[in-house]
């Protein structure tokens, strides 16, 4: 009989024993998950809760503030730039969204996925005029619907094309270049009056002068001192009516 109660006392010891090392096993493991929980819970409020902050290439301050919008998972920059003067500076924010859960390594360290996004951005002049969709180097493999795609941005920056303003400047070009053209052709060489010839010279003079005192021409003796001193002192189209009026005063 005694040997009989002891072997049930070691049965009821061991029994004991695999039922202590059971819950400890499972108190483990229930600290293990509650661990996991809460370092999942901080991954996740440091997204939610603390915003990534950076500054862009034209030293403009920005902050990126993850949300959640259904099965989604949207993200605002917001950034402002310095201030010049009495001037403030500029202001605007873009929004993202999309599915970066269904990348592993996302689930693993989201707050990475943002901060790989964040060293893409502070190489830009402006933090939302960079590429509509973002591949991290974390899931670059993963589809478009596991990145960040481009939603909205304010304001809408508008790039002037630059082909029109050139052709309207190129328009009145035109016109200047045909005025030194036309202004040679409108200067064209007047014709001169034409020269009284010598012969003939005399005859419109006549009617001015006295008629009673005409006398035969001078012209027509070649060695008279009319002649020459005509054609020292008067043009060669005009001997003719020199030497007339010389020898009219002679006479």
């Amino acid at each position: 009989m005694r040997a009989r109660m002891r072997v049930l006392l070691l049965f009821a010891a061991a029994a004991v024993c695999v039922s202590h090392a059971q819950t400890n096993n499972s108190s483990n493991d229930n600290r293990q998950q509650q661990q996991q929980q809460q370092q999942q819970q901080q991954q996740q409020r440091s997204i939610w809760d603390e915003p990534i902050r950076f500054s862009t290439k034209t030293k403009d301050t920005c902050t990126m503030v993850v949300s959640g919008a259904g099965d989604y998972t949207r993200l605002r920059v917001t950034c402002k730039g310095p201030s010049q003067g009495q001037t403030p500076g500029r202001s605007y924010y873009c929004d993202f969204q999309g599915k970066p859960n269904l990348c592993r390594a996302y689930n693993l360290n989201p707050r990475h996925y943002f901060t790989q996004m964040m060293w893409d951005m502070r190489k830009l002049s402006h933090a939302c005029q960079g590429p509509k969709v973002y591949r991290p180097q974390m899931c670059k493999k993963y589809p478009d619907e596991a990145q960040m795609t481009l939603l909205a941005s304010w304001p809408k920056t508008t790039t002037p094309k630059p082909s029109k303003p050139v052709q309207e400047q190129r328009k009145p070009v035109a016109p200047a270049q045909s005025k030194p053209v036309s202004t040679p052709k409108s200067v064209k060489p007047q014709p001169q009056p034409a020269k009284p010839q010598p012969g003939k010279g005399p005859q419109t003079k006549k009617t001015t002068t006295k008629p009673g005192k005409t006398t035969t021409r001078p012209t027509e003796q070649p060695d008279s001192k009319a002649s020459r001193m005509a054609s020292e002192y008067c043009w060669k189209s005009f001997h003719g009516v020199c030497s007339y009026f010389i020898s009219w005063f002679q006479n």
